[in-house]
């Protein structure tokens, strides 16, 4: 497989992106199962 710095900035956008929404998701299930305690 060839590896272009292209290639490579776009594996590693991607990745950032799926981190952060993850991130952002898990923030949003832990403030949703803190409200519900409340």
């Amino acid at each position: 497989m060839y590896l272009d710095d292209a290639v490579i900035f776009g594996l590693v956008t991607v990745a950032m992106m799926i981190a952060f929404m993850g991130g952002w998701i898990a923030f949003v299930v832990r403030d949703h199962h803190r409200k519900n305690k409340h």
